[in-house]
């Protein structure tokens, strides 16, 4: 726990007013060590001096000569390592814009206060910052695998799918589960595909890749029916899967071994790797699968560059609104925008809509309150591996016997 005495704030405003009451907020919160300049150039020299570099930076946007926006790129160019809060009366389209221009630059954020700032707000965020410059064990840089190495987990079954739910909106019940392949590393534990995806298409090993994780997929699914429980198993397909015309015999094959009826196994593939110069042998693969009854869903919907000629090109029976379009959209007017078009599309195309990304109550409210088909996120559940799923249900059913449906419903 650090010591807020310990910790150095600059407030950087063009309002003196400004400064004077953010700093009198500060320290009734017990930051003692508070600098506050009027200019960026001001504040750019104390950055530049180790003994006042702060730890934390208030920043206004919108100031004369130089604003928010280009004091942060001279950040970047300092490699500042500190965190920072924008203050601003600019509206809240403006500031959400601003923060993912920071994420974009790799600066921490902790929020954004809106003038006149709400005392309650700026205690909120400052008590659930913790400093990186005090923080003692620094963060390890990821391991780059190689091509061989993955090859060989391959080859010795260390990749393992875990399986995340997907429930009906309107009723709780579980409908399927959408695959995520985990690499059970011998040395370095559990390492997630964004990790190992790229390395297997860079060196052309997605196909085996693929084929590991849909045979062990279809054999689960295949253990689920058997047992009663009839879900619908999604597995997310690459792009280079769909450049060879054998993929859709694959799959074919693969279903009909498990004895799994093709209207429970669901292809995602994701709406930016879609785009081709070459889109013949994919369109090929994708209306074959479908015509034999498997089910096509369009991932990340709304994340790529041509989300409405993949819906008018390709017979997706289902529509994923990205997680980046669902968390938080019920108190975000562009968020909601982007939501509630993409859903109003979905149903008149007849297509059925995941909602992915829903962390919190407030998110599965909103779901029910729009008529979303599905839903999918940690609130329900992270991913689980196979032997867990039973376990998972029962707590599932709990919750919904216990109230979740008809209590959002009234809300």
């Amino acid at each position: 726990m650090h010591s807020a005495s310990d910790i150095k704030i600059l407030i950087l405003d063009d309002d003196t007013f400004m400064l004077k009451l953010l700093t009198r907020m500060l320290v009734k919160q017990g930051y003692t060590s508070v600098s506050s300049c009027d200019n960026g150039r001001d504040a750019l020299k104390m950055i530049d001096n180790t003994a006042t570099c702060p730890d934390l930076i208030l920043l206004d946007l919108n100031m004369p000569d130089m604003d928010g926006i280009e004091f942060v790129r001279y950040l970047v160019d300092r490699q500042y390592h500190g965190d920072l809060i924008l203050v601003s009366g600019e509206n809240e389209r403006m500031l959400r814009t601003a923060e993912k221009l920071v994420h974009a630059h790799k600066i921490p954020m902790l929020g954004y206060l809106h003038k006149p700032v709400n005392p309650d707000k700026l205690t909120e965020i400052m008590n659930m910052w913790k400093p990186h410059s005090l923080e003692s064990q620094p963060q390890p840089n990821k391991k780059i695998y190689s091509a061989e190495e993955l090859r060989s987990a391959i080859s010795n079954y260390e990749l393992v799918n875990y399986y995340q739910p997907k429930v009906s909106v309107a009723t709780g019940e579980v409908i399927g589960v959408e695959t995520l392949v985990r690499w059970h590393h011998p040395v370095d534990g559990l390492v997630f595909p964004d990790r190992f995806i790229s390395i297997a298409e860079e060196s052309h090993l997605i196909n085996e890749l693929t084929t590991s994780v849909l045979t062990n997929a279809f054999t689960q699914a295949k253990l689920w029916h058997q047992s009663g429980l009839t879900l619908r198993v999604a597995i997310n397909v690459s792009m280079d899967n769909l450049t060879s015309l054998d993929f859709q015999d694959l799959v074919v094959k693969l279903a009909t071994d498990a004895d799994l009826p093709p209207q429970k196994i669901v292809l995602e593939v994701t709406e930016s790797q879609l785009m081709s110069a070459d889109a013949r042998i994919p369109l090929e693969i994708l209306t074959r699968l479908r015509l034999k009854r498997f089910h096509l869903s369009i991932d990340d919907f709304g994340t790529g560059h041509s989300s409405l000629a993949q819906l008018r090109d390709i017979p997706f029976d289902e529509l994923k609104i990205d997680q980046g379009f669902v968390h938080r959209a019920w108190m975000d007017d562009t968020l909601r925008a982007i939501y509630d078009a993409s859903l109003s599309m979905a149903k008149q195309l007849g297509m059925e809509t995941v909602a992915e990304g829903v962390e919190d109550q407030k998110d599965w409210e909103f779901l029910r309150q729009t008529g979303c088909d599905l839903a999918q996120g940690n609130f329900i559940s992270r991913p689980l591996q196979a032997a867990d799923f039973s376990n998972w249900m029962k707590g599932w059913e709990d919750r919904v016997h216990n109230g979740l449906i008809t209590s959002s419903a009234q809300s």
